[in-house]
């Protein structure tokens, strides 16, 4: 089946090389070609040094599309944090919210980029009071769809709504496959046994996955108080009758951390794909544990691939490995599971 999905790599997922000193931005880059993705997400907080301020010199600027030259790389997307808390006493103003977007579309435009990721904590009113702005730069603002919330929920209604009434064709959504788990990861199982976890209580927290995906996720209500949604949905996904099954068990401090990092997985049916395809122009192909066979055990990657080549995505797909976070205290190798997870998606995608 012809496809024109493209394939892109988050260099967060280098993250752990890059602060070990293995990887320098263009070492990310490098690596980032040599899997055959020909698109890259860029994190500029976390990669550039000193940001905002060489972005800001064409010296920086000239390095950067040779070095995108030179890998034969497109900018895909690039990952902006709305940081209202800058400051001690106080958060930031609409004002000042909506003009620190403004800067970082900027940033994006400078670098070559025409998506912007924002993260699901992004007030609206600092969506809506960009838009124009990222319309006059042409920067697509993408808000990231992550677990636990889903497409096709009365969460994402209220951005539904302003996208309707705007008209606007410069805000959508980025989903972000930490919402199609049909498994917890087995790295995170994984790290819960080494922290002390009893057999007895991860078939627990299991089973509550299990049956939570049986019966189907309850939706979460549009609600901008992120953490009383959260909460919402936790407490209506079955998580006080999980607590108290493992207190039951007698469980510990590592049993009650497995249940908690439960709920930061999800499924939602790849169909919300196939709904909202208009809607998204940027997706984070997720991915927490690639094996040999270059399968992963949480994610169900075929069966969203094939959602998005039934929708007729012509977006990318960018590889986002999270596992490394439950792998520090005996070793991360990113990029052998970066280029695993490549090869996965090409297969897929060419299947």
């Amino acid at each position: 089946m012809n496809c024109d999905m493209k394939r892109s790599i988050s260099l967060y997922s280098y993250q752990d090389e890059y602060y070990d000193g293995k990887l320098d931005l263009e070492g990310c880059l490098r690596e980032t070609a040599k899997t055959g993705a020909t698109g890259v997400e860029l994190l500029a907080e976390q990669m550039i040094k000193k940001f905002p301020l060489p972005i800001e010199t064409e010296e920086f600027r000239e390095q950067w599309f040779g070095w995108l030259e030179k890998y034969h790389l497109t900018p895909s997307c690039y990952d902006a944090f709305l940081e209202n808390r800058i400051f001690d006493n106080r958060t930031l103003c609409l004002g000042e919210q909506i003009n620190m977007m403004k800067r970082d579309i900027r940033l994006a435009s400078l670098l070559g980029f025409h998506n912007l990721r924002t993260l699901v904590s992004t007030p609206m009113e600092v969506i809506e009071g960009s838009l124009a702005y990222a319309q006059q730069m042409d920067v697509r603002i993408g808000l990231e769809v992550h677990a636990p919330f889903s497409l096709n929920s009365g969460w994402a209604d209220g951005y539904m709504e302003m996208i309707h009434r705007t008209g606007t064709k410069y805000f959508g959504f980025i989903p972000d496959m930490g919402i199609v788990c049909r498994n917890i990861a087995d790295v995170v199982r994984d790290k819960a046994r080494r922290m002390g976890a009893s057999e007895a209580c991860i078939r627990i927290v299991d089973d509550s996955y299990a049956e939570r995906l049986a019966k189907g996720f309850t939706k979460i209500k549009y609600d901008l108080n992120l953490g009383k949604a959260n909460m919402e949905y936790r407490m209506a996904n079955g998580m006080k009758e999980m607590m108290d099954a493992i207190e039951q068990a007698n469980g510990n401090d590592a049993d009650r951390w497995y249940a908690n990092a439960s709920f930061t997985y999800s499924w939602s049916d790849p169909q919300d794909i196939i709904d909202n395809i208009d809607y998204i122009f940027h997706t984070h192909a997720k991915f927490y544990n690639m094996h040999d066979d270059y399968t992963e055990t949480a994610v169900a990657i075929p069966e969203v691939i094939e959602a998005f080549k039934k929708a007729g995505y012509k977006g990318f797909l960018s590889s986002e490995y999270e596992g490394g976070e439950h792998l520090r205290d005996i070793g991360v190798n990113s990029i052998e599971q970066v280029r695993r997870h490549q090869e996965a998606l090409r297969a897929a995608m060419e299947k």
